[in-house]
């Protein structure tokens, strides 16, 4: 609004008449002339008029301002309003008045774990709007709360319209990152609603101020400029000058729509509600007190004001649920959150408390609150409301000099001496003369910066200049050191009162502990549940805290619980306290741990990305923490349709772990098997066995991952057979494969050899082989994988691996085995770390426990084994046919090639019957070809064993027995003679 639409209006010109002046001449002389900069600056004044002749008083406040809570407190005791409107989500009222039941800072906050409205990547939601003592927000709440026939209303927008509202949003915004200090998480990845979020929003402006302020953040620039100045002046000028700054940080934010758009809906949202409630209570807006930020105090919007137009529709709720409750909070999560300097909200509640010192204002605090008077004060009498118009106080103010406060100095020395004595307690070789320095580093650092006097950042860059030298000797540097010494990171608590259900029943189930639970810190609980078996139902909440908690909340010292066991000793560290958060946002999920426990494990099951693994993990937990039943049953049933739908064996390792042990835990615990488990070791070997030829041949599929299936189909074997599957399947499965990978090869030869397709000789023969071919001996430790892989599936193969290691160091050359040998040694580390163990206990079981004896030592895959029994070979069944057909013999060795060298057999003198016995004697394997060649299978043996010889008998003889045991085989032979 210009001036001439203000003298239009009926607004008195003299009001602000002489700042409109002085303002208009600056920008003539600055700017060469009216132009923009006179538009803006002559709109601050109309925007201050405006929000300075509402018959509704505003109180315009910043966020954690000790100069906003020092003026709240003041105008609260002297107005005595009857309503209170407060810029805050007006579905948050209800938790307001647990307040009292908590140790602030504390935050307010609204979450949605599931959403009906909202795209599904941003659950959870939640919203939270941090409490300090030194706030404003703090007063006007606790004032309204303890003072008879004073209504609270919350006139902000909910927090389903904070998300229906933030079109940009793509998901939750992380307030802080996981490499902040636990205190900063206390907010989580909530999005913070705050009262008077007054910054600049253009960028330029901030760095301005900062650059001609002398000064690193804003928050230090705020102290200096606004907060020292303003901590002492009256109502008018306080609301006045709050009004001109965030007239001009508005006027001066950029174009963005979006944002803009959300500011001014904001408003209409607060002055609609208000002119509602106005009208449905019938107040008077002279008894009425309006608490905003000075951004949105300073509004052009039509709905400002009690006269203001009612054109502002509210868009309805969505159908998320949302649930309320407190959380703790601490000065660090605030200043992570909105983006404050750190220490900056530590310096204002110390700022509070010496300003409550020096005014003597009596701030409002909720009864029974720690800290909080014993007996209320007699509220002040309230003023009658005045009709005269409010005068100018802009003017003097800001032509006001600042002024030094003597008694500065004294506090600055108290600091100097207490920075030092903190320094030296933390490692530091501070002495007397650091504090002179500190002291009078801190005046001249403020002088250089154009101060009165030297500010808490003033005294915190002194601190480090002077006494942090070289390194920082404990955990703690200087500037730390200055931050705990002003006032030290405050952290709040939630009262068992306003805890939620599920929370006040932990406390409650943990109280045979003895511990103080809501206590912050690490506590050790020790449990004898021999001697005291009422524990046992303390260490039962222990366990699934530390399954729903944050890691470090429930962490367990000694004692473990796995399927079937249970220790009657336990101890551990408790962290409840300090994870106070969690465990109330696990009251937003649910009434019992037993509750949200079986919610979290169903989600889990029935996720989208929920695979057959993850389901058998819930199975194990529904069974370990909520005793099985029901709900394992269930999930059992839901992961066997997860593993139909598998088509790869990512998984398989996992779900071999799983089903082994819920197997074993089911044979020992339970009188039959779940019927789900004999479906689940049915359909599993048929999965399996399909996707095997496929695995092996697949370069993704890693070897561990098939050996996890072969692991899975070698355990269940005996129980699918019984349950009516065909081992020919697994057989042709693993006939089908074809694996190119070399730990695949050897992975498949294990099988073979559990299946006894392959004699574990051959394989050791494979072995032997791999190491004789040279362009082979690169890849060895490729196969040793594949056989230490193996020692999943078929653990009887260990002697083998510990032959085929042992073989590799024994024969190799230094030249081959070691620089392949990083590369066994890696191969083996990374993927067959778990099974290194019993190849271990197989090698210990081989070789020699002492070392003197491993020279004398021999492998027993070397041991010189005992010939075998074999039957005394029998002379070659031709001996006694030959000798009587000499010519025939001499007709097979000149068909065999035999026809030089005969000398070598015989002499020409020699008989032909030892002729042939020579030629038999020198070519047995070619005797035996011939009488198999010609049907002759039997034994050639005479009745009483003996074989005929040539020396033994006559050529008839000889015949005769031919001719009487083997009548087709004599045929044979005469017609061969025959044709001879």
């Amino acid at each position: 609004m210009s001036g001439d639409d203000a003298v239009t209006n009926g607004t008195p010109e003299g009001a602000f008449g002489a700042l409109r002046g002085q303002l208009q001449r600056a920008a003539t002389e600055f700017a060469g002339g009216p132009d923009a900069l006179e538009g803006i600056l002559l709109g601050m004044v109309d925007d201050v008029d405006r929000a300075v002749r509402e018959p509704l008083e505003i109180f315009p406040v910043c966020h954690h301002s000790p100069a906003s809570a020092l003026a709240m407190a003041r105008r609260l005791r002297e107005k005595q309003p009857k309503v209170v409107y407060l810029e805050l989500c007006e579905d948050m009222a209800p938790l307001l008045s647990e307040l009292r039941n908590c140790r602030l800072p504390v935050a307010v906050q609204a979450f949605a774990g599931k959403v009906d409205g909202f795209p599904a990547e941003w659950a959870p939601l939640s919203v939270v709007a941090p409490i300090t003592e030194a706030s404003a927000e703090y007063q006007a709440v606790a004032y309204a709360l303890d003072t008879p026939g004073v209504e609270l209303v919350l006139v902000d927008r909910s927090a389903d319209h904070v998300y229906q509202w933030d079109t940009d949003r793509t998901a939750p915004e992380s307030a802080t990152d996981d490499e902040a200090p636990e205190e900063a998480q206390l907010h989580g990845e909530a999005v913070g609603v705050e009262i008077g979020d007054l910054r600049p929003r253009f960028a330029e402006l901030e760095e301005h101020l900062l650059r001609h302020g002398r000064v690193r953040h804003w928050s230090e620039w705020w102290h200096q400029y606004v907060e020292v100045p303003l901590a002492g002046s009256d109502h008018d000028t306080y609301r006045q000058a709050m009004f001109l700054i965030g007239s001009l940080f508005r006027r001066l934010a950029p174009g963005d729509e979006g944002r803009v758009r959300v500011d001014e809906d904001r408003e209409r949202y607060m002055w609609t509600r208000m002119r509602e409630h106005l009208a449905a209570s019938g107040a008077d807006p002279a008894d009425c007190l309006y608490v905003c930020g000075a951004f949105h105090a300073a509004s052009r919007v039509d709905e400002f004001g009690v006269e203001g137009t009612d054109t502002f529709t509210i868009s309805p709720r969505t159908a998320t649920t949302w649930q309320y409750g407190l959380i703790p909070s601490s000065h660090a999560a605030i200043e992570a959150q909105f983006g404050l300097a750190a220490g900056s909200v530590s310096i204002a509640a110390t700022e509070w408390t010496k300003g409550l010192k020096r005014s003597r204002i009596r701030p409002y605090r909720l009864a029974g609150q720690k800290g909080a008077p014993k007996k209320a004060a007699a509220p002040a009498k309230a003023l009658a409301p005045s009709s005269a118009p409010t005068p100018d106080r802009l003017t003097g103010f800001l032509q006001q000099a600042p002024v030094l406060d003597t008694l500065d100095e004294a506090e600055l020395l108290g600091w100097s001496v207490d920075i030092v004595r903190a320094a030296r307690r933390n490692g530091y070789l501070a002495s007397t003369a650091d504090a002179i320095a500190v002291f009078e580093t801190s005046i001249l650092l403020a002088g250089m910066r154009d101060r009165a006097k030297p500010t808490p950042y003033d005294f915190q860059d002194a601190a480090v200049t002077c006494i942090e030298k070289d390194a920082v000797p404990g955990r703690r540097d200087v500037r730390h050191l200055v931050e705990i010494m002003l006032g030290g990171d405050r952290i709040g608590q939630v009262g068992y009162d306003a805890l939620p259900p599920l929370a006040r029943d932990v406390h409650d189930r943990l109280a045979p502990l003895g511990l103080k639970l809501q206590q912050r810190g690490v506590q050790r609980a020790l449990l004898d549940i021999v001697s005291h078996p009422e524990l046992a139902a303390c260490s039962d909440v222990l366990w699934m805290l530390r399954r729903l908690l944050p890691h470090g909340a429930a962490r367990p010292i000694m004692g473990e619980r796995k399927l079937g066991e249970r220790s009657l000793q336990e101890s551990w560290d408790l962290a409840i306290g300090t994870h106070q958060r969690s465990l109330i946002e696990l009251g937003y999920e649910g009434v019992s741990l037993e509750q949200v426990l079986e919610q979290r494990l169903r989600r889990e099951a029935y996720g989208p990305q929920a695979t057959a693994a993850t389901v058998l993990a819930a199975v194990e937990d529904a069974t370990l923490y909520l005793g099985g039943g029901r709900l394992a049953d269930e999930l059992g049933t839901h992961a066997l349709k997860v593993l139909a739908t598998e088509r790869t064996v990512d998984g398989a390792p996992e779900v071999l772990r799983r089903v082994r042990r819920l197997l074993a835990y089911y044979r020992t615990h339970a009188p039959v098997l779940p019927p789900w488990i004999e479906s689940f070791a049915k359909a599993g070997y048929a999965h399996y066995c399909t996707l095997l030829p496929t695995a092996f041949r697949d370069e993704e599929a890693t070897v561990g991952q098939v050996a996890a299936m072969l692991g899975f189909l070698f355990s269940m074997e005996s129980l699918a057979l019984s349950l009516g599957c065909d081992r020919a399947q697994l057989e042709l499965a693993v006939a089908q494969s074809h694996p190119e990978d070399p730990a695949k090869t050897a992975l498949l030869w294990a099988a073979q050899v559990h299946l006894g397709t392959l004699p574990r000789a051959e394989l050791r023969a494979r072995c032997v082989e791999l190491l004789d071919n040279p362009l082979v001996v690169s890849a060895y430790p490729r196969y040793l994988s594949g056989f230490v892989h193996a020692l999943e599936p078929v653990p009887g193969l260990a002697d083998v691996v510990v032959e085929a290691v042992s073989n590799a160091f024994g024969r190799l050359p230094d030249t081959v085995l070691l620089p392949w040998l990083p590369l066994l040694i890696t191969t083996l580390r990374s993927q067959a770390g778990e099974l290194a163990p019993l190849l271990i206990r197989e090698a210990a079981r081989i070789f020699p426990a002492r070392l003197a004896a491993l020279d004398a030592w021999t492998p027993p895959w070397l041991a010189e084994a005992p010939a075998p029994v074999r039957p005394e070979r029998r002379a070659p069944r031709g001996v006694a046919l030959l000798p009587a057909h000499p010519a025939t013999c001499d007709a097979l060795a000149e068909l065999l090639g035999c026809t030089d060298g005969w000398t070598d057999c015989w002499t020409a003198t020699d008989a032909p019957a030892e002729r042939g016995a020579a030629l038999l004697a020198a070519h047995p394997a070619t005797c035996d070809a011939v009488a198999e060649l010609l049907g002759c299978d039997g034994d050639w043996a005479e009745p009483g064993g003996t074989a005929p010889t040539a020396t033994s008998a006559t050529s008839a003889a000889s015949a005769s027995v031919l001719a009487d045991r083997h009548p087709a085989t004599a045929a044979a032979w005469e017609s061969l003679l025959a044709r001879t």
